[in-house]
């Protein structure tokens, strides 16, 4: 029986968890870095613990100072959050040398599922299709080349035990090969600790597509639907919704099949599997063994807590529902709401919150780490709140979302708010004719800089009638030195 949990991240999944936490009445801990002091998660723990000054490294990804918190802390569980250590085998594996329990999959399952190349070989064996590629990793420039003039241009390069977007490059033709396989080799080996690399056909425009699981110890597995993550920057997702638009059929197909490769693995607690989809062609991509970030919509869409059910199934519960228990009602979309600049090739933005206003309602949801004057450090990633629209079809969740939208305010801190407003006014956005290319394709900047003349030129209207004067930067705020760039790609956040 789990009385107490650690949870061993920050921000706004910290917070989720620890309402879990309150909802099963367990008692949650919470761990910090000096610049976390303040932090909400902090404060709504009834225990908290300091990780110290020092950097990401040497707090929030140090595994002898969480051990060494976990013993003190009598913790019984803990619950790794998203990014951060959440899919490290060797975190998973101290965890259970302690005798507690990890909130999550086994080591096997975690390492497993680390290399790339042997999920695909899974997956395959169970009747997923995968990308055309490598079946193994590649070493040098002439095994690259083998495989690239094999699969034909363009092709994309990842790390084998990567994620988030780092360590991959697409490449085009033979003349950028041997540069962007060494480049990605390299980064392979700084954030993830090995080089090891593999080649797939790259898809150009595709839509991202997911399927939420769940498993117990007892050998049950239920998928949850399907999710759409198709709009994208920088590998990174900014809208996610549920369900995506495939019909039904083919949803209880992958859904199936993504069960299947669970039972494969013994899998247990929470995970999503990630497919591309093209000209009506599906893909296997990736397993991701923990709670995703955008596990939100699902859960709006079915009425599961995924957070509460991630902490039974650790308490040796079985599942509460099965298959046929598992009902979908209406649509749902996220908004992932990021301090950063969309105007300034999304530089992550830092400063005290000096004004919040949350929507409500019904059908609305924020989950976010926020408060007034509550200071966003720039020392992790830029993710500070999840917008929530739920509706009975994707029409009136749309329509709700500028309700929404229009309603959150978040002030001292520039934010992505706006650039969600341009996104769903857009024709294509409205019809659902989204890929991965879709802010480039739809040209979202200059739509997006149309918006914010918009909107300086009705606040210089009102100056001018009430006599009232600004100071240039009042307008246009200087842009801040921030280190997120490099801590955020540490964090590998999904």
């Amino acid at each position: 029986m789990i009385r107490s949990v650690l949870i061993a991240n920050r921000g706004e999944i910290a917070v989720r968890v620890i309402r879990a936490c309150r909802i099963k009445n367990i008692r949650s801990i919470a761990v910090f870095s000096d610049v976390d002091r303040d932090s909400l998660h902090v404060k709504m723990a009834d225990e908290a613990y300091d990780l110290g000054p020092e950097s990401v490294e040497s707090t929030y990804l140090n595994i002898p100072k969480l051990i060494e918190i976990i013993e003190r802390s009598k913790a019984d569980a803990v619950h790794p959050g998203y990014g951060f250590l959440s899919e490290n085998a060797e975190f998973a594996r101290e965890i259970a040398k302690l005798g507690k329990i990890f909130i999550g999959p086994s080591p096997s399952t975690i390492e497993f599922l680390g290399n790339k190349i042997e999920a695909k070989k899974l997956a395959k064996k169970v009747g997923l299709p995968i990308i055309p590629g490598s079946d193994g990793f590649i070493k040098n420039f002439e095994e690259a080349k083998l495989v690239a003039d094999a699969i034909g241009y363009p092709i994309i390069i990842k790390a084998a035990f990567g994620g988030g977007g780092l360590g991959m490059e697409i490449v085009e033709s033979e003349d950028n090969l041997k540069c962007a396989l060494e480049g990605c080799q390299s980064m392979a080996l700084t954030f993830f600790g090995r080089d090891e690399v593999f080649i797939e056909k790259s898809i150009p425009n595709v839509r991202h597509l997911e399927i939420q699981f769940l498993g117990d110890n007892y050998g049950n597995l239920v998928h949850l639907g399907d999710r759409e993550c198709t709009i994208q920057r920088s590998y990174q997702k900014l809208i996610e919704e549920a369900p995506s638009f495939l019909p039904r059929y083919e949803v209880d197909f992958l859904g199936e099949k993504t069960c299947l490769l669970a039972k494969a693995l013994k899998y247990t607690n929470a995970g999503t599997a990630e497919f591309l989809w093209k000209d009506d062609q599906l893909y296997f991509n990736e397993v991701n063994p923990r709670i995703q970030v955008e596990h939100v919509v699902t859960e709006m869409i079915t009425g599961i807590d995924i957070v509460e059910e991630q902490i039974s199934i650790a308490s040796n519960m079985p599942l509460s529902f099965s298959q046929e228990e598992v009902l979908f009602n209406g649509h749902a979309i996220e908004y992932r709401i990021n301090a950063e600049d969309p105007n300034n090739s999304f530089l992550p933005q830092c400063g005290r919150v000096t004004k919040l206003i949350i929507p409500g309602g019904p059908k609305v949801r924020f989950d976010s780490c926020l408060y007034p004057n509550y200071v966003v450090p720039n020392n992790f990633d830029s993710l500070i709140g999840k917008l929530v629209v739920w509706g009975r079809t994707r029409k009136r969740a749309i329509s709700l979302s500028k309700h929404s939208l229009k309603d959150l305010v978040i002030s001292g801190v520039k934010t992505n708010i706006d650039l969600h407003k341009v996104i769903i006014k857009t024709r294509e956005f409205k019809k659902g004719h989204l890929s991965t290319d879709f802010l480039s394709q739809v040209n979202i900047s200059n739509d997006l800089q149309d918006y914010e003349r918009m909107k300086v030129a009705a606040v210089m209207q009102v100056a001018k009638q009430f006599k009232f004067t600004f100071q240039q930067d009042q307008l246009v705020p200087p842009i801040r030195s921030n280190r997120w760039r490099e801590i955020a790609k540490i964090e590998q956040l999904n």
